[in-house]
């Protein structure tokens, strides 16, 4: 597999991943929705150690609605949403899609936090099985850093 790339909007911040992700989702949550400018949340999810970073994000920490410490990883430059991390699961790093050099190799595996989507994200649904819908698990939302 070529390696995955990606940074921030003005390259302040690189990095590259020599594995395939370990999941991926699409999350309606309402922080995402705040991160991502209204809408859902597309991340990848990576172990931490084939992850390399260069340059150094911003981190913004905050307790999730689990009540998870979670860091929400930006550029201070140009902010560019870039990962997210929790210390529940230190060992894992959530990319976001959109700060891929190649967004295209996004294949959601599931959607979480869909009981938060707005009514006008109905088409961005599509692209699971229904059954992902469902609430999910706290080990499940843990797992996705949430």
């Amino acid at each position: 597999m070529p390696k995955i790339t990606g940074g921030c909007l003005c390259r302040a911040i690189q990095y590259e991943i020599d594995k395939e992700p370990t999941s991926s989702a699409t999350c309606y949550c309402r922080v995402c929705q705040y991160i991502a400018g209204g809408a859902p949340s597309h991340s990848v999810l990576f172990h931490k150690s084939d992850v390399t970073i260069q340059g150094k994000p911003t981190a913004y920490w905050m307790k999730s609605e689990e009540g998870n410490s979670v860091a929400r990883h930006f550029c201070e430059k140009c902010g560019t949403p870039l990962f997210s991390e929790s210390e529940a699961r230190s060992d894992y790093i959530s990319i976001k899609v959109g700060s891929l050099d190649d967004p295209s190799i996004f294949k959601p595996s599931l959607n979480i936090w869909v009981e938060s989507a707005q009514p006008w994200h109905g088409t961005l649904k599509s692209h699971t099985p229904k059954s992902k819908f469902a609430s999910i698990s706290q080990k499940i939302r843990q797992l996705f850093l949430l």
